[in-house]
């Protein structure tokens, strides 16, 4: 989407990277290999409702402590949410007074607090806060409507998120003000008094002084235990107007450094030039969706991101921190361009995923572009650069990722599950389909008929 930010669960929008295997005509080697891969056993299908189709947001699948809870939009674009046991067939269904407005940044998230209270923030595209939890434990039928956290700055929300932080407590973190003129704020809640308060004082990314916005992709979590964030900042809300991506790592999302170390005043604002890994102008093929924080087996991070070449020509390149410095390495050597910009939501045409590392420490990175497919390339430790195409990982069965509907346009989406299932070997996510992004528009004439909504139970071979 135009304006999601994005986790590395990533876009809805984007094709889901790794699983679907077309030709290809990228320049590595002509040769794929495996490299610990395998197949997804498909263990039961369980159908939610029916869900709105003729656009894309995001909906959230969270399994936690024997339920399961599903948060979407159904066909009258009205907020539901379905609740089961895990061992039961049947949900639980209830309606939210919530309808979104044919907008793809309205998204669906869900956590769960120490006291097992469920919270749940939807449909904001610079709206004011809208926000419910539970009065019982785990019960979706005690959902109350709430709307404050702080009660200060929650009259322009956009892009709600939830984490932990390294005391384990709930955090929420959103956008206040609109694209080109926003920051961003954290929030911490006290599962004993049941309160919100603000994490930080100040917000950690602030561009209204220069007239910007950051777009970033965490806090994440990375395996040295530090958060590290990645962000660009945009001009206005024209996303060619993207440039400067930048980093920073923090042990406690209060006290943040720049890469070689040096503490941050917050909030970090456009100024602070210390923190750019790769100084991109606006208008450079900077898009603040497909990119990502990853890391190699130093655990060094490795900021992946997507402009223009030398030959105007979209590239992926991976910069990552050594010595003292950023190195910044072009990974793909593509004879396109991706032309974009403009207003409103819209399809993912090129994306790079996080550098990755495997258990025998070979390096791996998913792509995404419109003309060369979806695939993983094997990487280079030392240049980064694509040694060959290979299959990594447990896949879901190709046949899952193949558009049932007979609608024009059709596309499969899938949501990971943003909580855990207490089982070895098993994952659930949610399926899909709809039509592309369509800037935020309503779309006239013939629509799609609602998405059949279906929770995937899948076993590890």
């Amino acid at each position: 989407m135009m304006d999601t930010p994005g986790d590395n669960t990533h876009t809805i929008i984007a094709a889901v990277i790794c699983f679907l295997l077309t030709g290809f005509c990228v320049s590595v080697p002509a040769e794929s290999g495996n490299i610990a891969s395998g197949t997804l056993k498909v263990e039961q299908v369980l159908d939610v409702g029916r869900a709105f189709s003729a656009l894309p947001v995001s909906f959230d699948l969270l399994t936690h402590d024997g339920y399961q809870y599903v948060a979407y939009y159904g066909p009258d674009r009205r907020l539901k949410v379905a609740s089961r046991r895990l061992e039961q067939a049947n949900w639980t269904r209830i309606q939210l007074p919530e309808q979104f407005p044919w907008d793809s940044h309205n998204n669906v998230i869900m956590a769960v607090d120490r006291q097992n209270h469920i919270h749940l923030a939807a449909n904001m595209h610079v709206d004011s806060l809208n926000y419910y939890r539970t009065g019982k434990p785990l019960d979706i039928t005690t959902f109350r409507q709430i709307n404050s956290m702080t009660g200060r700055d929650e009259d322009q929300c956009t892009y709600p998120r939830f984490l932990r932080d390294n005391r384990d407590r709930l955090v929420f973190y959103y956008r206040d003000g609109g694209s080109g003129d926003g920051r961003r704020i954290f929030n911490v809640y006290d599962a004993e008094t049941r309160q919100w308060s603000r994490l930080l004082d100040t917000p950690l990314l602030d561009g209204r002084a220069h007239n910007m916005n950051a777009y970033p992709i965490g806090p994440k979590r990375g395996p040295d235990g530090e958060f590290h964030i990645v962000w660009m900042w945009r001009d206005t809300p024209d996303a060619a107007t993207n440039h400067d991506i930048s980093y920073m790592h923090s042990t406690n999302l209060v006290e943040w450094k720049a890469a070689g170390g040096r503490h941050l005043s917050l909030p970090v604002t456009p100024a602070n030039k210390e923190v750019v890994v790769d100084p991109v102008p606006s208008g450079n093929g900077l898009i603040n969706m497909g990119f990502a924080i990853g890391f190699d087996v130093r655990h060094r991070p490795i900021v992946s991101y997507h402009k223009y070449d030398s030959s105007a020509n979209s590239q992926i390149y991976n910069a990552r921190w050594e010595g003292n410095s950023w190195k910044i390495y072009q990974t793909s050597d593509w004879e396109v361009r991706w032309e974009f910009g403009g207003y409103g939501s819209i399809p993912s045409r090129v994306g790079a995923g996080p550098v990755r590392v495997l258990a025998d420490n070979h390096l791996v990175q998913e792509f995404h572009h419109w003309k060369h497919g979806d695939h993983t390339w094997l990487l280079e430790p030392e240049t980064l650069q694509p040694i060959r195409l290979v299959t990594v990982g447990i896949q879901r069965p190709q046949e899952l990722d193949r558009v049932r509907s007979d609608f024009p346009g059709m596309q499969v989406q899938w949501r990971n599950d943003s909580g855990l299932t207490g089982e070895d070997g098993v994952r659930y996510m949610l399926r899909w389909e709809t039509l592309e992004p369509n800037r935020d528009q309503p779309r006239e004439g013939p629509l799609p008929a609602p998405a059949n909504l279906q929770v995937y139970k899948f076993r590890s071979p």
